[in-house]
């Protein structure tokens, strides 16, 4: 059964890939194969999560055809399944490594405000990757909802007291190549729990409503 199954995800691979990029075929090919797998992922529950499965999902895009920012997909090395598993697998340890990392960042900038009153600047290298040339069709998708918000609810759910800090544009500011929690605070001048705490309470169900509505989950 899980072989017939990898066989017709490597089925899907081979049509997807005879389309040319962006196309309308190569797109609801694509799509399937996500619906097809989303539910075979590594799973877990940590705050981060859907965070670096919307990183997968991207890397997918980009990679399983013309390997725009990484290898392109090799179906002799493993499954489908295989190879989205490991990569989601190194997202969810990035991010685990990075939030250890801001928050001790935190720690430190307080302590050296307290002792000297000045603020000592943190340069990540991960920060000045340049981002990716082109889009794949899903995340220009994704993008277009976010900024049209024909109803205007991103817009309008943001943290109590800041208008401006509002899902449409965590949400965007979060795509990647995404800006880093510490960025974010201290553009907003927000502690990381509370910006972190807010998209993961308001704006991550909202993202996932609209990749269920569009077939994705």
């Amino acid at each position: 059964m899980v072989v017939e199954f990898d066989e017709q995800l490597r089925g899907l691979v081979v049509q997807a890939c005879g389309h040319p990029p962006g196309s309308i075929q190569r797109q609801k090919l694509l799509t399937q194969i996500i619906r097809l797998t989303s539910r075979k992922l590594w799973r877990e529950s940590t705050p981060y999560y859907q965070d670096a499965l919307q990183q997968t999902w991207l890397y997918f895009c980009r990679n399983v055809c013309e390997g725009l920012t990484g290898q392109t997909y090799d179906p002799t090395y493993g499954s489908v399944i295989t190879w989205l598993n490991a990569y989601l697998k190194r997202r969810l340890q990035d991010f685990y490594l990075n939030l250890h990392r801001e928050q001790a960042t935190t720690v430190s900038l307080r302590h050296y405000q307290s002792t000297s009153g000045d603020r000592n600047e943190t340069i990540d290298p991960i920060d000045n990757l340049p981002a990716t040339p082109q889009a794949p069709p899903i995340l220009e998708n994704l993008e277009i909802w976010i900024k049209t918000d024909s109803d205007g609810e991103l817009r309008h759910t943001h943290i109590k007291g800041r208008p401006d800090v509002n899902c449409q544009v965590l949400i965007l500011k979060r795509l990647p190549p995404e800006v880093s929690w510490r960025e974010l605070s201290e553009e907003f001048g927000l502690p990381i729990p509370t910006l972190s705490s807010f998209y993961q309470r308001q704006c991550l169900p909202r993202l996932r409503k609209f990749a269920e509505l569009e077939g994705l989950l």
